[in-house]
C-alpha cells in the first residue's frame, strides 16, 4: 500500500476497514510529520527512530537501505505498544521505495510480523486491516517470508490473490492527451505496462525517466507503456511536456479504472505479456534494473 504519503482514497478506504476511529492511526501511521503536530506522543525510546524515518526519502539509495534496515532492527527492540505498529507499518511502507535489497525487505517484514503479534489488529466491515494487507504485499510481490501464523494476515493474502485475479481479466478504455484511445485488450500481441502515477507523488517522479528509457528502448519490440493518472489534463499536460516524456499519458477521470485495479497507493505498475496476461506487477516504485526484471517476465529483454 504503500508509498508516497497515501491518497486520500486510500486513507478512506483503509479507514473504512479498520473503522472510523482508526482515521486518525493510520494517518498517524502514514504522515508522521503531521501526525506528530496532531496527536503522537513518542516515547523517548521512539523519538529519534520517528525521526529517522521521516527523513529517509533525503538519503541517497546506498545509506538508505542501510538506514532501513538499521531502523527495522531498532524498531523491533521496543516494548509493545500501539507505536511500535504504527512506525513498522511506517517503515514497511517506505521500504519498496526502489531497490534496497531482499535483506532489507526482510528485516522489515519480521518487524512488522512481530509487531502484529504483539499488537493484532481485528478486521472491520470484513476487510483485514492495513498493517496485514502491507505484510501480505511484502510477501507476495517483494518475496519476503513470514512466520506470522494469523487468520487476520491469512485475509490478507486472500484479498489480495483475490484483486490480482480480477486484474487479470480486467479492462478498459481510456484517451490519453492527444485524443487517442487505448483498450487495454486489444493490445495482445505487445507488452503492455500499465502504470498508475501522479505528477505530485514523488516516487512516481523519481521513476518516469526509467520509464522513457525503457519506452524509447523496447518499443520497437512491441512494448507499450499505459500512464493513468486521475488528475485533469490541464495540471498533467504541462508536467509531462516538461519531462518530454513520449509514452502514451491517460486520464482517470472519476478513477474507475484505478478502481477496477483496486489500486491504493502509487506508483503501481502492471505488466501483460503479449497473450494479455497479467505476469508481473510492483507494488511501488520501481529502479531500470527493477523494471527490467519485470518485462523480463513477459519475454522482453
Amino acid at each position: 500500500m504503500k508509498r508516497h504519503h497515501p491518497s486520500l482514497a486510500k486513507i478512506v478506504a483503509v479507514a473504512i476497514s479498520l473503522g472510523l476511529p482508526a482515521l486518525i492511526w493510520l494517518f498517524a501511521a502514514a504522515c508522521p510529520a503531521a501526525a506528530q503536530k496532531q496527536a503522537i506522543a513518542w516515547s523517548r525510546q521512539e523519538a529519534p527512530i520517528a525521526k529517522d524515518i521521516d527523513g529517509l526519502r533525503e538519503m541517497s539509495d546506498d545509506a538508505r537501505a542501510v538506514k532501513t534496515k538499521n531502523l527495522a532492527l531498532a524498531i523491533r527492540q521496543l516494548p509493545a505498544a500501539p507505536n511500535k505498529l504504527r512506525l513498522a507499518l511506517q517503515l514497511a511502507n517506505l521500504s519498496t521505495e526502489g531497490d534496497f535489497g531482499h535483506d532489507t525487505l526482510q528485516e522489515v517484514a519480521t518487524t512488522l510480523a512481530d509487531s502484529l503479534r504483539e499488537q493484532p489488529i481485528e478486521a472491520k466491515s470484513g476487510q483485514p486491516a492495513a498493517p496485514y494487507v502491507e505484510l501480505a504485499q511484502l510477501v507476495r510481490y517483494e518475496h519476503v517470508q513470514t512466520s506470522l501464523d494469523d487468520s487476520r494476515f491469512t485475509a490478507a493474502m486472500s484479498k489480495i490473490e483475490a484483486d490480482d485475479t480480477r486484474r487479470q481479466g480486467a479492462n478498459f478504455t481510456l484517451t490519453d492527451l492527444q485524443g487517442q484511445t487505448w483498450a487495454l485488450r486489444d493490445l495482445k500481441g505487445k507488452v503492455v505496462l500499465v502504470n498508475f502515477w501522479a505528477t505530485w507523488c514523488p516516487p512516481c517522479q523519481k521513476e518516469l525517466p526509467d520509464l522513457e528509457s525503457l519506452y524509447e528502448r523496447f518499443k520497437g519490440q512491441g512494448f507499450v507503456i499505459l500512464a493513468i493518472s486521475d488528475e485533469d489534463e490541464a495540471k498533467v499536460k504541462p508536467f509531462i511536456a516538461k519531462k518530454k516524456l513520449t509514452y502514451p499519458v491517460l486520464l482517470d477521470r472519476g478513477r474507475k479504472v484505478n478502481e477496477l485495479f483496486q489500486v491504493g497507493g502509487i506508483p503501481r505498475s502492471f505488466v501483460y505479456d503479449r497473450g494479455g496476461k497479467l505476469v508481473a506487477e510492483s507494488i511501488d516504485m520501481r529502479t531500470q534494473r527493477q523494471f527490467l526484471e519485470l518485462l523480463g517476465q513477459a519475454g522482453l529483454h
